[in-house]
């Protein structure tokens, strides 16, 4: 992994391992937002239920929500949070995931965490979901990170970006 420190004023370069504690054990009422494209060029920013998973951003979307339809035109895409300490925004590209095994190790941490997630239709079905997020089964997708920006919001301040390598990125 590369990283550039981009603090202006004199701080250290904030080390990836300190994003990646508060990815794996984000706060409760972490939101999360993803940003897409839209095929007109202009941006859509909405919040996602999000999980960070063996160094990829999970989240899910009914298949007819605008993200969906602008992730099957453009899976370019950014994941933002504010986590405890860190503001984070991670950019790479979003792919539909549909391994069975996959979705039912994905449903059973999401299951975990409150939500009653349960694998159907190349998908997810619950009991409820976002008011938005249309009628179920859900699609889920895996982010797979290429940069990623911190500028930290506590001690020890700083900002740093992130490019992760491409074995990491795959």
């Amino acid at each position: 992994m590369e990283q550039t420190n981009l603090d202006i004023y004199g701080n250290a370069a904030i080390p990836w391992s300190r994003a990646q504690a508060q990815l794996e054990s984000p706060a409760p009422k972490t939101t999360w937002w993803l940003s897409t494209t839209r095929p007109d060029g202009r941006p859509h920013n909405v919040g996602v239920g999000a999980l960070w998973i063996d160094d990829k951003i999970y989240f899910t979307s009914g298949p007819g929500t605008r993200k969906s339809r602008n992730l099957a035109q453009n899976p370019n895409c950014v994941v933002a949070a504010s986590l405890s300490d860190l503001d984070l925004t991670i950019e790479g590209t979003a792919a539909r995931v549909t391994d069975e095994s996959t979705l039912e190790r994905l449903a059973g941490i999401y299951s975990a965490g409150g939500w009653p997630a349960s694998v159907s239709d190349g998908g997810f079905t619950a009991p409820y979901s976002a008011p938005s997020a249309g009628p179920p089964p859900w699609h889920v997708y895996v982010l797979t990170p290429v940069t990623a920006i911190g500028v930290a919001t506590a001690e020890p301040y700083g900002a740093t970006r992130w490019r992760f390598n491409a074995a990491s990125a795959e």
